[in-house]
């Protein structure tokens, strides 16, 4: 597996600071978004069960989309925060090099393929 070189690196955290930015931007919309819906007050105009349950669902789907964003921005930020320290690129469960190839598709990628494998089988992956 190549070593990843400082222009690679480079490369990455332009586009790990790219989507921070757009992702705090969809957020900060989501967010406004619901608060508007808030103050319609969609739940309180209900008129029977059904209603209700639309209503319900409409706010969990608002919750998990805003969770979703909340998530990846944390793991971005966490992607930022190892390439300041020079640990980026390496698996967080067992320190081995994560390939470029695998960074290119998605630099937040916190796990090497084979820790994230193991996750996804319901097993655990190392922990150092």
């Amino acid at each position: 597996m190549s070593k990843l070189t400082a222009a690679d690196i480079e490369r990455l955290r332009v586009r790990l600071s790219e989507e921070h930015a757009a992702l705090r931007q969809e957020l900060a919309g989501e967010l406004a978004r619901s608060a508007e819906a808030r103050h319609v007050g969609l739940a309180g105009q209900v008129h029977d069960r059904g209603d209700e349950a639309v209503a319900d669902l409409l706010g969990d789907l608002e919750i998990a989309g805003i969770d979703r964003h909340v998530m990846r921005i944390r793991q971005v930020e966490a992607a930022l925060e190892a390439i300041a320290g020079g640990r980026y690129g390496l698996c967080r469960a067992c320190r081995a090099p994560i390939g470029l190839a695998r960074l290119q598709v998605d630099p937040a990628v916190p796990r090497c393929i084979q820790c994230q494998t193991l996750v996804e089988q319901g097993r655990h992956a190392p922990t150092l």
